[in-house]
């Protein structure tokens, strides 16, 4: 049986509405030249490799996206965004926080969540079609872990209610 995360410790790993949820106005402009969350950024790009590089990282991305789209607990939020610009961004992000070569140029994590009044279900649906999405993907849970453990220390710019 797969290891599964204990659904108390979800709030602690997900700050991934991220740009996903980015405001309307923003998403539809374009980038603006930010420093992604509060998380430490890491000295070498072992998790970026685990993760199986940009492609990779582009490529459950995507699927988180489209996944979260299809969940009636959240659909709600992506309304009116630029879907295009918000998977390239969020892409990025996860690049950037696990060592990758990437540049994240999205909003900051309080301003595109800010307005949404996100609470910690609608966080944790988030946590699940990350992980869901990841596990399409292929990627050892160990690795998911340590990605949303990166991703942690923006949970508290995120959920707002």
């Amino acid at each position: 049986m797969k290891p599964t995360l204990a659904l108390p410790l979800l709030p602690l790993l997900f700050p991934l509405a991220l740009p996903l949820a980015a405001l309307p106005a923003l998403a539809q402009a374009g980038p603006a030249t930010v420093v992604p969350g509060a998380a430490p950024l890491p000295a070498d790009d072992r998790l970026y490799q685990a993760l199986g590089g940009r492609e990779a990282i582009q490529r459950f991305t995507d699927d988180f996206y489209d996944s979260m789209l299809q969940d009636a607990r959240i659909a709600r939020f992506f309304d009116g965004l630029n879907p295009r610009y918000l998977k390239r961004v969020l892409a990025d992000y996860f690049c950037v926080v696990a060592g990758g070569p990437c540049v994240y140029d999205g909003v900051g994590m309080k301003d595109a969540h800010a307005h949404l009044g996100l609470a910690k279900r609608d966080f944790n649906a988030l946590v699940e079609h990350l992980q869901l999405a990841m596990d399409r993907a292929h990627v050892p849970f160990s690795t998911q872990n340590e990605l949303l453990a990166r991703l942690a220390p923006a949970h508290r710019d995120i959920v707002t209610r």
